[in-house]
């Protein structure tokens, strides 16, 4: 419940920001470009950091890493790999930071993972993809999502399929046998998206859609999972004109 008020907060953050910047610029900012109104409402994320870390340390270091696939180092600390980029966990704390440098994560990227490590009950990938609508409660949020998502692969996509092909096989996506192509991403440790993409033609538009392995609920709520899926549209677009990612929302690392 407490995540499902804050990434309602966070969407709300993207809605004012766009049309407070957009009245002082004479134009609306796109819905990822960072706003100094989006970093105020993101620091309200630190219950959700809160919550998540009481959880882990109820738990302990060992059965978070077994229950969430996560790997541990000498240290004890838990590692894994978020979007491409590694992070640990200091299991004294439950802190996260990044792996590259050790400097802690911005509020945004910390309660998605701890997020996904409170939530994790060890259920293995089930090998078989769903849409946004078939998570729980998605019915009530698929035409946002898909706005957000696959519809906006689809507009800003310069190249179309065989733009998606070398950005997906550049990020290391898994192909699958679905759609005119489709690649599956191991966004977190057990927790796997996919992007389809459907090439148009004369009488169609193209499409693209982001799936969901069945048991993606296993580790994130519907509203987090939503968030992945525009964050892996993202890095998409970005790996297709060879920028180096960084999460859209996010007020640090």
């Amino acid at each position: 419940m407490l995540w499902g008020i804050c990434a309602s907060t966070l969407a709300a953050a993207m809605i004012t920001g766009k049309l407070q910047a957009g009245k002082r610029r004479g134009r609306m900012l796109r819905a990822t470009e960072p706003t100094p109104h989006m970093h105020e409402w993101l620091d309200r994320l630190a219950p959700v950091v809160q919550a998540a870390q009481a959880t882990l340390r109820s738990r302990g270091a060992d059965m978070v890493a077994r229950l969430s696939g996560c790997a541990r180092d000498a240290e004890g600390n838990l590692r894994l790999t978020f979007l491409g980029k590694d992070y640990l966990v200091t299991p004294a704390d439950f802190c996260v930071r990044a792996a590259a440098d050790l400097r802690e994560v911005s509020s945004f990227i910390g309660s998605l993972i701890l997020t996904y490590l409170a939530n994790a009950d060890g259920a293995p990938p089930a090998g078989q993809w769903i849409g946004f609508r078939e998570l729980p409660d998605g019915m009530f949020y698929v035409q946002a999502f898909q706005s957000y998502s696959g519809g906006r692969l689809v507009r800003e996509l310069q190249g179309g399929l065989a733009a998606f092909h070398r950005a997906a096989q550049r990020m290391g996506g898994r192909a699958l046998a679905l759609g005119s192509a489709a690649y599956a991403f191991e966004v977190l440790p057990r927790l796997w998206l996919a992007l389809l993409y459907w090439e148009g033609d004369d009488e169609f538009p193209s499409q693209a859609q982001v799936l969901f392995d069945r048991n993606a609920s296993h580790y994130l709520p519907t509203d987090g999972l939503a968030i992945l899926g525009g964050q892996l549209v993202s890095m998409l677009l970005k790996t297709a004109t060879r920028e180096t990612y960084k999460p859209d929302i996010s007020s640090g690392n």
